[in-house]
Parts: structure tokens; C-alpha cells; sequence
């Protein structure tokens, strides 16, 4: 529903978050594991990046990059003071997930595999193997140096590995 009133940059903001908004939710549910934490950390991002966006002369340059990257950082955030949030324990994904062409199973088997994972290796691997995003880019989103994404890939991956073990059958149908 188009904001009464808006101005130009709040119609340029509502027309850039419903086109990033499903991108958003996507990389949330991965880093999450929860539709509704995923939903609240697309809110909350979409919040942070409004308020850059309506600042006068603060331009941003690639604005889908800029909310990637503060989705990531809210949610690397929200893991370092998440003693005082809620803790769900057996929650099962919701029926309504993202990319239901995706078979349930191998839904299941990375939720609970990113779900072992430190939130900072969750991220590592979300955004470059499933978002498919260089070094570069993970190393600029998360605020580390290049060689901390490759340190940090390497172990996670090698974590995963050894969660997974000869366990993996998927492809080998």
C-alpha cells in the first residue's frame, strides 16, 4: 500500500523494499532458522536502512549491498546481546518457507546444520556460498579483513564436514 503523502525518496524507499524484501527474508530465514526471528531482522534492517535513506545528503550508492550488509551486521548484533532474548527450542520450520520447488529435506538437513554453527560462521557461509558472494563482499558486510572470511570458511566448512559425515545422501539418488 503506497504511503499517502509520501515524498519521493519514501517512494523510492517503498519501491526498493518490496522488490528486496523476498532476497531479505531469504538470507534472514538461513541466518535465523526462524520465520519469525527472520521476519522481525528484515524489519529491523529495512528500519535501519530507511533511516539512511531519508537523511538529506546521505546518498547511498548501492542500496540492495547496503541492506544486505545490514541485515548481516543487525543480525551478527543481535547474536552478541542475545542473553536477554527468548530461546525456542524444537521449532520446527514453518509450511510457508521460501523456494518451495526446494525438496523438505534438504531444507531440514541445512537448517540444522547452520543451526550448529556460530552465528559469525552462519554468516560466512550463507552469503558466500549460498549467496554466492566474493571474499571481498562477505569480508566488507561483516566488517573483517578477507582473510578472516577464508580462516572462518574453512573452518566452518571443515565443522560441517565433520557434522555431516558419510550421512549425506543427497544427490546420490
Amino acid at each position: 500500500m503506497p504511503i499517502t503523502g509520501a515524498t519521493s525518496h519514501q517512494r523510492e524507499f517503498e519501491e526498493f523494499a518490496h522488490a528486496r524484501a523476498a532476497q531479505l527474508y531469504r538470507s534472514a530465514w538461513l541466518l535465523c532458522g526462524s520465520h519469525h526471528q527472520a521476519e522481525d531482522l528484515v524489519q529491523e534492517t529495512l528500519a535501519k536502512v530507511y533511516a539512511r535513506w531519508r537523511r538529506p545528503y546521505s546518498r547511498i550508492d548501492n542500496p540492495a549491498a547496503y541492506a544486505q550488509t545490514t541485515l548481516t551486521r543487525t543480525f551478527l548484533g543481535g547474536k552478541r546481546r542475545r542473553s536477554s532474548g527468548e530461546q525456542p527450542y524444537a521449532d520446527v520450520p514453518d509450511q510457508t518457507m521460501p523456494d518451495p520447488a526446494v525438496r523438505a529435506d534438504i531444507r531440514l538437513a541445512l537448517f540444522q546444520l547452520l543451526a550448529e554453527l556460530s552465528p559469525p560462521d552462519r554468516v560466512v557461509l550463507v552469503l558466500r556460498y549460498l549467496e554466492d558472494l566474493s571474499v571481498d563482499e562477505v569480508a566488507d558486510r561483516m566488517g573483517v579483513s578477507p582473510g578472516a572470511v577464508r580462516t572462518r570458511s574453512l573452518r566452518a566448512l571443515q565443522r560441517v564436514r565433520g557434522l555431516v559425515g558419510d550421512s549425506l545422501t543427497i544427490g546420490k539418488d
